[in-house]
C-alpha cells in the first residue's frame, strides 16, 4: 500500500460523452480490454488501453456488485483509479434479450444487404457489439 493512503479502494470512473455515469470507490473492477479481460485493484501499475465491446465487472469485496455492457473504449489506470471512456454504456440487467438479438438479426440482414466495402465495414463493426450484447446477456455463444 502507498504510504498515507488508509483505503484499498480504487476510483473507478465510467464517463460517456454525456455526462458521468458512475463515480465510486470500488474493490476490483474487471474491463474487457482489447486483448482481454483485465482487473483493476488499488495499488495497480499505471496503464492505458483500448477496450473492445464486453461487460465491466464491478466488484464490493469478493462479489459482483454491477455489471455494465460497453461498446469499446478506452482506460486510463493509476495507483489508485480508473477511469473508462465510453460511447455507450448499459447495466447488464437493463439489456432485453430479445432485443438485444432482434438487433443482431436486423444488422446481419443489413451486411448482407450491403453494396460497398465501406457498408459492410461499419454494418460489420455493428454487428460484432450486437453479437457481444447478446452473448453478454444471454451467457451463450452467438451462432455466426
Amino acid at each position: 500500500m502507498r504510504q498515507g493512503i488508509m483505503s484499498n479502494k480504487v476510483e473507478f470512473e465510467l464517463v460517456s460523452p454525456e455526462r458521468l455515469l458512475v463515480s465510486q470507490p470500488v474493490d476490483m473492477v474487471v474491463v474487457p480490454g482489447t486483448e482481454g479481460y483485465f482487473g483493476v485493484l488499488y495499488d495497480h501499475i499505471p496503464v492505458m488501453a483500448t477496450l473492445r465491446s464486453g461487460v465491466i465487472d464491478i466488484y464490493e469485496g469478493n462479489r459482483v456488485a454491477d455489471r455494465i455492457f460497453i461498446d469499446g473504449g478506452f482506460c486510463e489506470v493509476s495507483h489508485t483509479t480508473c477511469t473508462v471512456l465510453v460511447e455507450t454504456a448499459i447495466k447488464l440487467v437493463d439489456i432485453d434479450p430479445a432485443k438485444a438479438q432482434q438487433e443482431y438479426e436486423n444488422l446481419k440482414e443489413d451486411l448482407e444487404d450491403a453494396k460497398t466495402e465501406i457498408e459492410r465495414t461499419a454494418i460489420g463493426e455493428r454487428l460484432e457489439i450486437a453479437r457481444t450484447k447478446v452473448e453478454s446477456v444471454t451467457g451463450q455463444p452467438v451462432k455466426l
